[in-house]
C-alpha cells in the first residue's frame, strides 16, 4: 500500500500564530518540530495498517520546515522550492490514498490561521462555482488523479470544512479554534495519538472511489490586487471576470498545476506578509 502525506503548518498541534508558523518568528524553531511530530504520527499510522510506501511532502510555506532527521525513517521525505505541484508535489495515480496533517480553513472563515494558499493575497476561489480553499483544491485534484483522501488533521473549523467537502474523509481535531490566532488546544500526546489511530483505522477499512469534479472544471481567484488579476490574463487561457478576479477552464490537476504558476506570479507582484 502506498500512501501520500500532505504536511501544512497552520493546522498542526499547538499553534495559533504567525510567530509560530514563519521562518524567524519567535516560535518557528518549536513550530517546525511540532510539525514533524504530527506528521510522524500519521506515518506511524500508515505503517500499523499495513502502509509498505510512504511519501511525505512538506507542504507549508518555504517547504523545508521540517528537518530530514526529525522525520520516521519509516518516510521517504520531499523537501524545498519551488515544486511544480507545490502542496501536491509527487502524488501520482500510483498512491492508494492521500492523508493531509496539519491542515486549515480557506479565507475568510474563523478557524486557526486562516487563509488560502498566499496570505491575505487571496481573497476568494471558487472550484466550479463552489467557494474552495487548500483542502477542497487539494481534495479535488486528488481525486481527479483517482487517489481518495482518507485522512485529514487541523483545528476544528478545518475539520468541518472537510467534511462539507466529502463526509467520507475521516478527520481529526487537534486543537479548537477560539478566533483567527486563538485556540483550545488538546494536550499534544492525545492530539498525535488521535491522528495515528485515525490513520490506522482508516487505511485499514475500504477506501471509497473519489468522486471527481467536472472535466473540464472551472477554477476562479479572486486577488486582493488588482494588479495581479491584471497580469494573469497574459497567460493562455486566463481571462478576467472583474478588475481582482481571474478564471480558467481545464482538466485537473493540470489546472492545479497551472494555479501553482499564478501565484508565482502574484509573488512577483507583491510583497507583502500574511496573516496581517
Amino acid at each position: 500500500m502506498r500512501i501520500y502525506i500532505s504536511v501544512d503548518m497552520e493546522g498542526v498541534t499547538g499553534l495559533v500564530d504567525a510567530h509560530d508558523v514563519q521562518p524567524g518568528g519567535r516560535d518557528y524553531e518549536h513550530g517546525r518540530r511540532m510539525m514533524a511530530e504530527d506528521a510522524n504520527a500519521a506515518v506511524r499510522g500508515a505503517v500499523a495498517a499495513g502502509a509498505t510506501d510512504i511519501l511525505v511532502n512538506d507542504a507549508h510555506g518555504p517547504m523545508r520546515n521540517i528537518l530530514p532527521a526529525d522525520l520516521d525513517p519509516a518516510a521517504r521525505l520531499i523537501r524545498g522550492k519551488p515544486k511544480q505541484m507545490s502542496m501536491l508535489e509527487g502524488l501520482t495515480p500510483e498512491h492508494d490514498a492521500m492523508v493531509c496533517v496539519g491542515y486549515h480553513a480557506r479565507a475568510g472563515a474563523l478557524g486557526v490561521l486562516s487563509h488560502s494558499f498566499m496570505g491575505h493575497e487571496i481573497e476568494d476561489i471558487w472550484l466550479d462555482g463552489r467557494p474552495v480553499g487548500e483542502i477542497g483544491l487539494a481534495h479535488a485534484t486528488a481525486a481527479a488523479l483517482g487517489v481518495p483522501t482518507a485522512v485529514l488533521t487541523g483545528d476544528d473549523r478545518a475539520c468541518a470544512e472537510t467534511a462539507e467537502w466529502d463526509p467520507e474523509v475521516t478527520t481529526v481535531p487537534v486543537k479548537y479554534a477560539r478566533d483567527r490566532f486563538a485556540a483550545e488546544l488538546r494536550p499534544a500526546e492525545e492530539a498525535r495519538a488521535a491522528i495515528q489511530e485515525a490513520v490506522t483505522a482508516r487505511l485499514s477499512a475500504p477506501l471509497p472511489t473519489p468522486t471527481v469534479t467536472a472535466d473540464p472544471a472551472t477554477l476562479r481567484v479572486r486577488w486582493q490586487s488588482a494588479s495581479v488579476a491584471a497580469t494573469l490574463p497574459g497567460i493562455p487561457g486566463v481571462v478576467p471576470t472583474d478588475s481582482r478576479t481571474v478564471e480558467a477552464r481545464g482538466p485537473l490537476p493540470g489546472l492545479y498545476r497551472q494555479f501553482v504558476v499564478w501565484m508565482r506570479v502574484a509573488a512577483s507582484l507583491t510583497d507583502q506578509p500574511p496573516y496581517c
